[in-house]
């Protein structure tokens, strides 16, 4: 699900806002666009709850489950690709998978190692390269590290953890510059049981 509008960084940090945490707001739905359907407009202030327990964060997380990327955007995916075109639109724009812990990689952007990008391989056995990460505790976490030791550090943590779910979510519709236009695949967010990484979650 997408806010709008959209909240800028400052205020998800004000507001101690990170992926599992509850939001008190009025909410309210929009004219739908597919892919874009999970849409809400919220009026006034957001207020933060606190976490959300990790039973039902994980109940969540099962309950939106698709057993592999094609099948959960009802699309198919060459090899490399990591955009679908806007002449096969899907009716959702984010979806949940799970993944092997080890089938999961965190690395730097090759052109800018500030930056985070990441590696996985969905339930069927399809590999999706260096796609972008818009969770924001990652980016929070990206911005306190440049060194290759730390992403082992992060890599090693998620593989040892018995259950790694992604939310692999679409962007608004863009043309790259070779011409290709589409909604791109993007990581919304990544989650560990029964443990997470304390500097980027905020489930409990």
């Amino acid at each position: 699900m997408t806010l709008l509008p959209y909240l800028p960084t400052n205020e998800c940090r004000r507001l101690n806002i990170l992926p599992g945490a509850i939001l008190h707001g009025n909410f309210t739905t929009q004219p739908i666009t597919a892919p874009h359907t999970e849409d809400r407009n919220y009026h006034g202030k957001l207020s933060f709850k606190g976490p959300c327990a990790a039973e039902s964060f994980i109940s969540i997380l099962k309950a939106t489950e698709s057993p592999n990327a094609e099948e959960g955007f009802s699309v198919s995916f060459p090899t490399g690709q990591k955009h679908i075109p806007t002449n096969t639109t899907p009716n959702k724009s984010i979806i949940t998978l799970s993944v092997n812990p080890w089938d999961l990689s965190i690395v730097p952007d090759s052109f800018n190692p500030s930056k985070i990008k990441v590696i996985f391989s969905d339930k069927s056995g399809h590999e999706f390269r260096y796609l972008s990460i818009t969770d924001l505790g990652f980016h929070n976490y990206a911005e306190k590290i440049f060194n290759g030791d730390n992403f082992s550090t992060l890599n090693d943590f998620i593989r040892s953890q018995k259950e790694v779910y992604v939310r692999l979510g679409l962007s608004r519709e863009f043309t790259s510059p070779d011409g290709r236009t589409g909604y791109w695949l993007q990581v919304n967010g990544i989650y560990t049981f029964p443990e997470y990484f304390s500097e980027i979650r905020c489930y409990a």
